[in-house]
């Protein structure tokens, strides 16, 4: 469990005052959930998730990460172990010259064996329909291609947390559908994982649709958590949502003037 404890958090200004990122935060965050975080932009939903990892550290409060405090230096790595973190832009996490060498970078900083880490290579290539671009410099693949590449990497140190910041932000149509698909079943079937643990999804997105599929949605403003419940539940507040600059899923916007009409909301159940 990832136990976040009155955590607040506040970036330098060229003023004299702070600006405040996250102000107060209580949160936990289940094994097994899949939980998606939404916010407009300056809410704290990305500060809040390079906290989790622990490549920041809040100014007070704490975080503990399977008991483990994010404040503690002795424990950062242990954290990062546990939680895989994917950015917006793939282009800020790929280091190597190619798909192969990216994809062992991690499990080689983990001191993994040699035989072990081309196991594992080859094992997550297919499984990200990558193996075709083994040799590939990064910079060569297109968006939707290195945002997998980033995926497969972290996935291939097993964390046990993965935090997905906005990942497909910067996809077109069809690269963001192959993504979102992968992510569907690397939760579903657990991406094969060796022990019956579930992997703990949480997903930083704009995109009301994208949110739809998690287990539990988080909406953040100015720091602070406004709703916290089922994707169902919290979307029926629309004009709450839609006044700090966020999209609801078009079938709720429409179900007050259906109901008001006479319809029945039992209607919206056969979308979801």
């Amino acid at each position: 469990m990832i136990d976040i404890q009155t955590i607040s958090y506040s970036y330098d200004s060229h003023g004299a005052e702070k600006i405040p990122a996250l102000q107060q935060i209580n949160l936990q965050i289940r094994e097994g959930e899949y939980i998606a975080i939404m916010g407009h932009n300056s809410s704290g939903k990305t500060t809040l998730a390079r906290c989790l990892n622990a490549l920041l550290i809040p100014q007070s409060g704490e975080i503990f990460v399977d008991g483990l405090a994010a404040s503690d230096e002795q424990n950062v790595l242990a954290i990062r172990k546990k939680v895989g973190m994917v950015f917006q832009n793939p282009d800020n996490q790929i280091v190597s010259t190619t798909v192969e060498r990216e994809v062992a970078f991690g499990l080689e900083n983990l001191g993994v064996p040699t035989e072990t880490i081309h196991q594992v290579v080859t094992s997550i290539l297919d499984r990200f329909d990558l193996t075709r671009y083994r040799k590939y410099p990064p910079h060569l693949l297109s968006g939707g291609e290195k945002q997998r590449v980033a995926l497969a990497s972290v996935l291939a140190m097993n964390p046990k947390y993965l935090v997905l910041d906005e990942p497909t932000s910067m996809l077109d149509p069809k690269g963001r559908r192959e993504l979102l698909t992968l992510l569907a079943e690397i939760k579903s079937d657990n991406f094969e994982k060796a022990t019956t643990d579930q992997i703990t999804m949480i997903l930083i997105t704009q995109i009301p649709d994208e949110a739809l599929a998690a287990d539990r949605l988080i909406i953040m403003e100015r720091g602070t958590i406004l709703f916290d419940d089922h994707p169902k539940v919290v979307f029926q507040n629309v004009e709450k949502i839609k006044a700090i600059g966020l999209e609801v899923p078009i079938e709720f916007e429409m179900m007050p003037l259906l109901v008001e009409k006479g319809y029945s909301t039992s209607l919206f159940e056969q979308f979801h």
